[in-house]
């Protein structure tokens, strides 16, 4: 099958009824407009929150030291890590690691941000507070495309439901529907186990 966010191919690009694999330099264009969001966070352990934040946007996207600088801090202020601003992931929780990771996207000014497991790695104490931060990106109105076990949490926030086994989409929907009146067998029989 073939991903398209906004409607747009992501590293294929459709000639009459074929696909054909873009080349390195045309991914890396698309995906400068997609955030990342990994389980292990990801976060460069000689860089403090703010610096790992910085990054991607001076190096990759060379904008305005002074702008990303201010709008980092503003980012980690957004998600509730301000005050950890100086520290190294290690000196951080790994929810606050977490939420250093969800500014880092941010960061970059994304059109979509796709988070694998964003809550998996964590210790479930921990999982409230990066859940309250996704939720509030949703009501912002930022497109975020999250692949999560936490289904109360996907009833909740989702517009859209998608239940997929081995790779394949079984069912999808409104959360209403896909989670609380499954068709597919398959749903069922998962979420009998979730909840």
């Amino acid at each position: 099958g073939t991903v398209r966010i906004d409607g747009e191919l992501i590293g294929y690009r459709r000639k009459g009824n074929r696909l054909h694999e873009l080349r390195d330099r045309e991914i890396l264009k698309q995906r400068s407009h997609i955030g990342f969001v990994f389980q292990n966070f990801n976060l460069f352990p000689h860089l403090t929150a703010l610096e790992n934040v910085v990054e991607a946007p001076l190096s990759a996207q060379k904008r305005d030291r002074d702008e990303v600088y201010l709008e980092a801090r503003a980012l980690l202020e957004r998600v509730g890590v301000g005050d950890k601003a100086n520290e190294y992931p290690r000196q951080l929780s790994g929810g606050q690691q977490q939420r250093v990771a969800i500014a880092r996207a941010l960061a970059l000014r994304p059109a979509v941000i796709l988070f694998d497991e964003p809550t998996s790695a964590l210790d479930p104490e921990l999982v409230g507070e990066v859940l309250e931060v996704l939720a509030q990106l949703a009501r912002d109105g930022a497109t975020l495309v999250i692949v999560t076990h936490e289904v109360g949490f996907a009833r909740e926030v989702a517009d859209t439901a998608v239940f997929m086994d081995g790779g394949v989409i079984v069912e999808q929907g409104p959360p209403s529907q896909v989670i609380d009146n499954p068709v597919h067998e398959r749903t069922k029989a998962f979420l009998s186990r979730v909840l």
